[in-house]
């Protein structure tokens, strides 16, 4: 099963009656809680969301009143982010390296689960009798866009060390990683609980959670992700890996959790030849296309609405900063009959686009406007 669009106000009627020439974000609540629904009602344990793929208020207000109650925190910034509108949210801080001003401030906040890499932040913790302590693993693991274990994790032999460790400082022992972002196959996953029952048998624990991270693959492309596929293959690993000591499951899904509950619709600008220069581009909310593109999401329409219906012809994108480097990194296929003042309507843009957006030079600061 895969996540599909399904806004209730088409965002094409919004731009005819009102004449915006300004990028637009057109959110929808509902979508996001039919996500939320959707993880909710088939990953096999908990679900919290990366607060890091966007913060903003409605996106959190709308995730609290669909029922969410666990939030994966990396700041004190972002616990009270999530404190202003779901006071009595589990915060899990699994970013594994804190200042111990964050750590004073964290502890304030009432934190449900701390993750740990090394020795040095665990002992940065001090008491941790009773609270949950989820060792961060890290494997060479292929599957993602762009692997996480570059900068956090710990290899396993240092992670049964850890997890010792924290047993005996009467910490509850947890085991965490991040597969990578935006895996379609189950394969990393699978990879990581094989070696995370490996960790906890040779460490003689009996993990009190696994936390299977995120992600989870966002709508970028012709074909959804089957994410019922990836959440099927974690409950059969868990169970082939650990036994009878199956472990309580976790995930944080962020890109997955918000990507389609958002529409971004940007104006052409200009044109000459086959180059086209966009309202909004890698200083706003593009940064993220040097890495994950999108171009199957991507259509055209006329000030009218009508959709562009010619063949696509590779275009070469500027945003519109007076940067040269405001430029996406391959060309695009865009209709070839696009003109100044059509409107490029892109899906699924509601994971770091908005907290990504810098304002440089005056732009990448879009309306917000809510379709339900």
């Amino acid at each position: 099963m895969g996540i599909h669009p399904d806004f209730t106000t088409d965002p094409q009627d919004w731009l005819i009656r009102h004449g915006c020439e300004a990028p637009v974000f057109f959110f929808s609540p509902k979508v996001l809680a039919d996500t939320a629904l959707f993880f909710e009602e088939n990953f096999p344990g908990e679900v919290t969301y990366a607060v890091k793929a966007n913060p903003a208020p409605g996106v959190l207000q709308t995730l609290c009143r669909a029922g969410m109650r666990a939030f994966d925190v990396a700041s004190p910034a972002e616990m009270a982010q999530v404190r202003a509108v779901c006071p009595e949210a589990r915060l899990h801080y699994h970013n594994p390296v804190r200042a111990m001003s964050e750590i004073a401030t964290a502890r304030g906040h009432r934190i449900t689960s701390w993750s740990v890499d090394r020795a040095s932040e665990l002992d940065k913790l001090g008491e941790i009798a009773g609270q949950e302590i989820a060792v961060r693993l890290k494997l060479p693991v292929k599957g993602a866009t762009y692997d996480f274990g570059s900068k956090f994790g710990a290899e396993p032999e240092a992670a049964v060390t850890l997890l010792r460790t924290v047993v005996a400082r009467g910490g509850r022992p947890s085991i965490t990683f991040h597969p990578g972002t935006q895996c379609d196959d189950p394969t990393p996953w699978q990879r990581y609980i094989e070696v995370s029952a490996c960790v906890a048998a040779q460490a003689g624990v009996r993990l009190h959670r696994l936390n299977v991270g995120g992600g989870f693959a966002a709508f970028r492309s012709t074909r959804a992700p089957d994410l019922q596929r990836v959440f099927s293959a974690i409950k059969q690993s868990v169970q082939s890996a650990f036994g009878d000591a199956q472990p309580a499951l976790v995930c944080e899904p962020g890109r997955a959790m918000v990507s389609e509950a958002f529409t971004l619709a940007l104006g052409v600008k200009a044109l000459s030849g086959d180059v086209v220069f966009l309202n909004d581009g890698l200083y706003g909310a593009l940064m993220e296309w040097r890495d994950i593109p999108a171009p199957e999401r991507i259509t055209a329409l006329a000030p009218d609405g009508t959709p562009r219906r010619a063949a696509p012809m590779p275009r070469t994108v500027f945003g519109p900063t007076c940067d040269s480097l405001d430029r996406l990194p391959e060309a695009l296929p865009l209709p070839a009959d696009l003109q100044e003042g059509d409107r490029v309507m892109i899906r699924g843009m509601g994971a770091y686009s908005q907290c990504l957006a810098t304002g440089f030079n005056g732009y990448g600061q879009p309306h917000l406007v809510v379709t339900e």
